[in-house]
């Protein structure tokens, strides 16, 4: 379909008619209902599901407590986070830099990294998955936890270690890679 803008200028572009079939979302990160989700010391809230977004991405709420954070890792999505309490050591291909509460950090896809959170207070962020998937890893190697803020269990060295396999085995299906340095 060709149209004219305001502007007089002709384009091409059309939007596909509104998908009636999908439905406003709005979540709280302190609802019961969401799932609030223990892994490695943090817990992670899914306030989006790739369900909610038709695949595009996921949006998650994440309490890093000190001493926090995964372990250097890689995926084939693009990652932001959106640092909004606390700050975070973050390593991107193996540069360390600090990210404080009203700052942005932004993953391409493939790039090892990591982030810890080397402070003695806890850190808030939002995680952006762009597509999701992300959020369906989480659900399946962690653990359910009662809120936002509730610690996940720890673990003796046993159950780490049947942990690390369980991460390792499910990676490849939902596109990532544990690596040994980030």
């Amino acid at each position: 379909m060709n149209s004219t803008s305001d502007t007089g200028i002709q384009s091409d572009f059309s939007l596909p008619p509104d998908d009636l079939s999908r439905s406003l979302v709005v979540t709280r990160s302190n609802d019961q209902g969401l799932p609030h989700i223990g892994l490695v010391g943090d817990t992670y809230t899914v306030l989006l599901s790739g369900k909610d977004t038709a695949g595009q991405f996921c949006l998650i709420d994440m309490h890093i407590p000190p001493g926090g954070g995964p372990p250097p890792h890689r995926h084939d999505f693009e990652e932001s986070f959106i640092i909004l309490e606390g700050e975070l050591e973050a390593t991107f291909r193996g540069q360390k830099s600090v990210v404080k509460a009203g700052e942005t950090a932004h993953i391409p896809a493939n790039a090892p990294h990591q982030f810890h959170n080397t402070s003695d207070q806890p850190v808030r962020l939002l995680c952006i998955c762009s597509p999701a998937g992300q959020e369906e890893l989480f659900a399946e190697v962690g653990v359910p936890v009662a809120t936002r803020t509730t610690a996940p269990p720890k673990l003796d060295p046993a159950a780490q270690a049947a942990f690390i396999a369980k991460v390792e085995a499910l990676a490849p299906k939902y596109r990532t890679e544990l690596l040994r340095h980030a």
